[in-house]
């Protein structure tokens, strides 16, 4: 089965999208099997992480912030804003697919994962992201 998700972000940073996930697994009645996921976007990407205390997460969006800057010198692809080319460095830096197994008719993740679409620009929007979920 194959579904496009739409998830709406605020902003930058980590937005958990794992319950949306899970129903797109429980629609295709897989058990066993593994769900394959992509954003399609060059300026954000996925990651899991844990989704019990939120202080994890804001350490995680500004230690790659103080990594990645706004505003260096050294960009030359400027034209859609500060934030533009620093969000397509982050999304190089980090993962624009996830594969995670399906046992028992559920993701795979442990006690406090959970998945996440990582924006990396300014202004929220809607992100599109490909789900894969395949029997095995």
């Amino acid at each position: 089965m194959i579904r496009q998700l739409s998830i709406k972000t605020r902003g930058q940073g980590l937005h958990e999208f794992t319950n949306d996930v899970q129903a797109a697994v429980s629609e295709a009645g897989v058990e066993q099997g593994l769900c394959t996921l992509l954003v399609q976007h060059t300026s954000a990407s996925l990651t899991i992480q844990e989704n019990a205390d939120p202080s994890a997460r804001r350490d995680l969006e500004n230690w790659l912030d103080r990594l990645v800057p706004e505003r260096d010198a050294l960009y030359t692809h400027t034209l859609e804003g500060p934030d533009d080319m620093p969000a397509h460095i982050k999304s190089a830096l980090t993962a624009v697919t996830l594969s995670i197994p399906i046992i028992n008719g559920s993701l795979a993740l442990g006690t406090w994962q959970g998945v996440y679409l990582w924006e990396h620009r300014s202004r929220g929007g809607a992100r599109k992201v490909a789900v894969h979920i395949g029997c095995g």
